[in-house]
């Protein structure tokens, strides 16, 4: 006898992809984890290959074949703007792996995985940064999310970049004295912003390991330094005024609402950042309620796979409850 597979449930980030089957009853029936979701590196079908590589394991591990698979439920990087979404949708469709297909940016997991009701707020800080809302009627609200074209600030991309422009310009002159000049070309064994420089530029350093600055960066603001302490503090003041223009587009601002912090450099509970966005949030919507989502995306998007297909509430807590 076969498996119904109710929900397809797919998190796919740049680094890696969850996928978990979910059926009729909210039961977890299989899971499996694959690469990342980089279709502007590799193209949209190569991208989907690694999802569909991940689907394969997937129901390799059911008890016996499925016998029907319902609404693929699918959040995925890479997936900004609504044009991209309904673009991949189609890409996914394609592949027939369920009866519908519903494709979102894969902040909206991270939302409704900290989250009882598709309600609230969620601000994710990795190495980009964004922010979506959601209410049970279907609104949304959400951000092209896409750098500084978009008017984005932030990221522990972009919080490294910053870094090294504050430390190069501390250390020749240009610009205000810090320990960064110090602690960013220490970190790699180096004695001065001029050789750190020199070896970032020449590949002696990859490119790729700059964002193991970040931490030195929220170290040394830790440490009381003004200048560190500033871009800590500058990061705090995006990320409340995304979640503040959220509120009010969604008309949340005075009321009781979650708004969820994920990602890196969120999660990493940085008491200079994450205290200063709940002091400076707390004058903007007062009844906010602000914490960190530390339940895994794929539940979010097998949650919002279930609002999807109109399951019961028990069925929703019994999946959450498997993810506790």
């Amino acid at each position: 006898m076969g498996v119904n597979v109710s929900v397809v449930a797919i998190d796919a980030g740049n680094s890696k992809t969850d996928v978990a089957l979910i059926g009729e009853d909210g039961t977890v029936l299989s899971t499996a984890r694959g690469g990342g979701f980089q279709p502007p590196v590799v193209g949209v079908e190569a991208a989907i290959d690694v999802l569909a590589a991940a689907l394969d394991r997937a129901v390799a591990e059911l008890p016996a074949p499925p016998t029907r698979s319902g609404h693929v439920s699918a959040c995925l990087a890479n997936a900004d703007l609504p044009v991209e979404e309904a673009e991949l949708a189609v890409a996914l469709e394609s592949r027939g792996w369920g009866s519908s297909v519903e494709v979102r940016n894969d902040t909206f997991a991270i939302l409704r995985a900290g989250v009882d009701e598709p309600r609230g707020v969620a601000v994710v800080c990795g190495a980009g940064i964004n922010c979506v809302g959601m209410t049970p009627d279907g609104r949304t609200a959400r951000f092209p999310a896409i750098g500084r074209i978009s008017g984005d600030w932030g990221g522990g991309s972009g919080l490294a970049e910053e870094a090294l422009w504050f430390a190069a310009r501390a250390e020749d002159g240009r610009g205000e004295p810090s320990e960064l000049a110090r602690a960013l070309p220490g970190h790699f064994g180096l004695d001065s912003m001029y050789a750190l420089i020199e070896a970032l530029h020449r590949g002696g350093i990859p490119s790729a390991r700059r964002h193991e600055l970040t931490p030195v960066l929220f170290a040394t603001a830790a440490g009381g330094d003004p200048v560190a302490l500033a871009l800590v503090e500058r990061l705090a003041d995006e990320v409340v005024a995304m979640a503040s223009v959220a509120l009010r587009r969604l008309g949340l601002l005075e009321e009781e609402v979650p708004v969820l912090l994920g990602g890196s450099v969120l999660a990493a509970c940085h008491p200079q950042l994450n205290d200063r966005i709940a002091e400076l949030l707390a004058s903007r919507a007062p009844k906010a309620e602000v914490r960190v989502v530390s339940e895994p995306p794929v539940l979010g998007a097998a949650l919002l796979g279930l609002d999807r297909t109109g399951a019961a509430p028990e069925v929703h807590r019994r999946l959450r409850a498997q993810y506790v």
